[in-house]
């Protein structure tokens, strides 16, 4: 007879402990040790008749593997096809995830449809719809394809069973947190069960050479629910975030084992479902103003590639003995960083005045490079003076007022040349090193803020 015993694990970590601490001794968290129940069974060597687990590979001399061109899979967005650098990898376990409501399902459901179009038969297992609900989504989206087979079900051993016999060329799970299996004692969502489902899948997949994209759900803190080791089974991590009251979408790769971490996608949600914006930068400036103060145009890097975003600031007298500091997709900390800088270095009064910031679009920026672009909008609030519309100010600000070089330069003004900007104000380190010249703009290199004000405004 099985023997029950009560087990405690850590909803950070996915640590084991015997009995119950306000603090997990791996982590160091409070307050995340659950109990679980948990049967101990004999374990069989008598492989499983599931699929998984029963595979007869022998090991085999690392010169003696054969190496063929993998052919990946194209997912039908190119933006997603350059996160997952060319195509999903045949036999590949990915783990998406993102806050509720920011557009997980729509995105994987409007994939399989693309995927069942091009490639082959589509799974999509859903433990958080039915099979009713699924379609009324896929008519919003005008999905309709024979090849999209959909499953409402929790039992994982079951939909494993069905992919065994379909033999689909893409399998989804919505989500990882509702799956169970009827080998392991808890709940769906619980430690053991999100380990021991995750780790079917992984064989699964391997085994049968079919990829699986598993949705994640997110912490309050924006942390991938479950044991840290989820991160680590899977191949690649994508997290798809945004605000949900703007229609800009960005998909990030965290891990990648067949491809750079680098790259970025972004989307746009609309009435027809998620979009590929093939140019974000003319979006986001598309009803910039020109005759406008407290505006600035910033070039930061998502990943590797660079944006253009407008950055308005506002300045008024405070009515208050403490003045207010308020950033909108921009770091508080480095505002308040260079609101001392431009008082110190610069000599402007700000001590007496509330300083608002906002990045157009919704957008978060921490990049350092964008510090000159920052400055230059508040200062342009501060004296009531418009930045000229086809200027671009980058740089990094030190604590001593000093421009610092930024990374990519020669890419920045190439993006930026495309949309018309032709006045470039850049840290005097750049300038040396870029290769070639252009005619066409004009390039002003500066080594400390006040020198940067100075050709802007003066």
């Amino acid at each position: 007879m099985a023997k029950v015993k009560s087990v405690f694990f850590c909803q950070n970590c996915g640590s084991e402990s015997a009995k119950w601490m306000g603090k997990c001794p791996q982590c160091g968290e409070w307050n995340t040790l659950v109990e679980e129940i948990i049967k101990e069974t004999k374990h069989s060597r008598t492989p499983t008749k599931r699929g998984v687990g029963h595979s007869d590979n022998k090991p085999i001399a690392l010169p003696n593997i054969e190496i063929s061109s993998i052919a990946r899979i194209p997912t039908g967005f190119k933006e997603i096809d350059r996160v997952l650098g060319g195509g999903i990898v045949p036999g590949a376990l990915m783990l998406l995830g993102g806050d509720p409501g920011i557009g997980k399902s729509t995105l994987l459901l409007q994939v399989s449809h693309k995927v069942a179009i091009g490639v082959g038969d589509v799974l999509y297992a859903s433990g958080e719809e039915s099979q009713l609900q699924l379609k009324l989504r896929a008519e919003r989206l005008d999905i309709n394809s024979e090849r999209l087979h959909v499953i409402a079900d929790t039992d994982l051993d079951h939909i494993l069973e069905e992919a065994l016999e379909q033999k689909p060329a893409l399998m989804i799970i919505d989500s990882i947190q509702t799956m169970y299996t009827g080998d392991i004692e808890g709940a769906p969502g619980s430690v053991s069960q999100v380990r021991e489902c995750t780790s079917r899948l992984l064989r699964f997949c391997k085994e049968q050479n079919i990829p699986t994209i598993i949705i994640g759900h997110v912490t309050k803190e924006g942390n991938i629910a479950g044991p840290r080791m989820l991160e680590h089974m899977v191949d690649v991590v994508l997290y798809f975030e945004g605000e949900r009251s703007y229609q800009f979408r960005i998909l990030r790769s965290i891990k990648n084992r067949f491809g750079s971490t680098s790259e970025t996608g972004i989307f746009a949600m609309v009435e027809e479902g998620l979009t590929e914006l093939a140019n974000p930068s003319a979006s986001l400036l598309a009803e910039r103003s020109d005759e406008e103060s407290g505006s600035a145009v910033m070039i930061y890097l998502e990943g590797v590639r660079p944006i253009l975003v407008e950055v308005q600031s506002l300045v008024t007298s405070t009515a208050f003995g403490m003045p207010r500091r308020t950033a909108i997709g921009y770091d508080l900390n480095r505002l308040i960083v260079l609101l001392a800088v431009l008082e110190k270095r610069c000599g402007f009064t700000l001590g007496n005045k509330d300083v608002y910031v906002n990045v157009i679009g919704g957008l978060k920026v921490n990049e350092p490079a964008c510090d000159l672009s920052m400055a230059v909008a508040i200062v342009s609030s501060l004296k009531n003076r418009v930045v000229p519309n086809d200027m671009i100010i980058l740089g990094e600000v030190g604590l001593t007022g000093n421009v610092r070089s930024i990374p990519r330069i020669e890419q920045r003004i190439s993006e930026a040349k495309k949309l018309g900007f032709t006045k470039f104000i850049i840290p005097e380190g750049n300038v040396k090193q870029l290769k070639k010249t252009d005619d066409t703009i004009q390039i002003r290199g500066v080594t400390s803020i006040a020198q940067a004000m100075q050709l802007v405004f003066y």
